[in-house]
């Protein structure tokens, strides 16, 4: 996408409307996409890459497939994944469940990739935050609207 269009969507993107209306509507877009396109496409990741977590439910113990955005690492040896919840006040359901059960999978470019999920903190947080935000700035201004420090997790394949 030319800069002119991801300044455009990443300004957008960094509004309250669309933290109101994007949680409801980006992940059922996403699932829609990646199953008619047996698994090959995410219509998010044509602006950031990504990917379907299947992770397991912290209470219910069920799989649960949620479509997110990514940073990928070391050559898809890993993943950073923020749980910004697009600026909302809690944390993200899919953080609970990889606290819960770290291993996981993701679907990554049409393919199912076994995954274990680390909470990152302290320096090494730091650190991977100065990364996303170069990233997709954003972020930056998710954090400023919530008190809650938005988690980050690091997956690695198994």
């Amino acid at each position: 996408m030319a800069g002119v269009g991801v300044r455009f969507v990443q300004k957008v993107s960094a509004t309250r409307a669309f933290a109101k209306v994007a949680p409801h509507v980006i992940p059922a877009l996403d699932r829609a996409v990646h199953r008619l396109t047996r698994g090959r496409m995410l219509l998010s990741a044509q602006l950031l890459p990504g990917v379907i977590l299947t992770s397991t439910g912290a209470r219910s113990g069920l799989p649960r497939r949620t479509p997110l955005a990514c940073m990928p690492e070391g050559n898809g040896r890993g993943w950073l994944l923020v749980g910004s919840n697009f600026g909302r006040t809690g944390h993200p359901a899919w953080t609970h469940n990889l606290l819960a059960h770290p291993d996981a999978s993701i679907s990554w470019k049409g393919r199912d990739v076994p995954v274990t999920a680390r909470l990152l903190g302290g320096e090494e947080r730091a650190a991977a935050w100065k990364e996303l935000l170069a990233f997709w700035p954003p972020y930056a201004t998710y954090q400023a609207r919530v008190e809650r420090e938005i988690r980050i997790f690091r997956l690695l394949r198994k």
